[in-house]
């Protein structure tokens, strides 16, 4: 275990995550933010070796992948992949627990966490019509520092449908 409050407990993924993160993602396919975000297999042998290739990586610390869970199970998770000086990160938490904090503090706590090895510097992007990932990102310190242009789906005749996305940073405990 990483992190424990009474609310919730931060933890690396586990191979038996496998059906939380279906089911996260199958509630993720449902909002209007999942066009902003790189499609994910709900196939579930697909799914299944996702989550053993993430919990093996993670406690290596390169690339790591939390679960945020309850006593209900798994109802989010958190990454971070080691960039030169820092993370970059990115989440996602089924719709149920949206608008609680939980994204929120288990982020913060993770970059606290993380920063402990000297690497403060955070990195994520997001679309900027995802208004509560914004937010997120902005009640957390990250500030804009650049611009892109993504592209995650193609339309019917098969041309990419881009989108314009943001690129935040934040440096924790300076």
């Amino acid at each position: 275990m990483i992190q424990n409050t009474p609310e919730f407990m931060i933890r690396f993924i586990e191979p038996e995550d496998w059906r939380a993160l279906v089911e996260i993602w199958s509630d993720f396919k449902q909002s209007p933010y999942a066009r902003y975000d790189v499609p994910h297999s709900l196939d579930v042998e697909e799914v299944k070796e996702k989550a053993r290739r993430w919990a093996e990586v993670s406690p290596h610390m390169e690339h790591m992948f939390f679960a945020v869970c309850n006593e209900d199970g798994m109802f989010g998770y958190i990454d971070f992949h080691k960039i030169e000086g820092g993370y970059e990160c990115g989440y996602c938490f089924h719709s149920r627990y949206h608008g609680r904090g939980y994204a929120r503090e288990s982020l913060r706590r993770l970059m606290e966490w993380l920063a402990k090895d000297g690497r403060k510097r955070f990195v994520a992007g997001t679309a900027f019509n995802n208004l509560p990932s914004v937010r997120l990102l902005d009640s957390l310190g990250f500030q804009k520092v650049g611009e892109e242009k993504v592209s995650f789906y193609k339309d019917e005749k098969g041309e990419d449908i881009y989108f314009d996305g943001g690129i935040f940073m934040v440096c924790v405990g300076e």
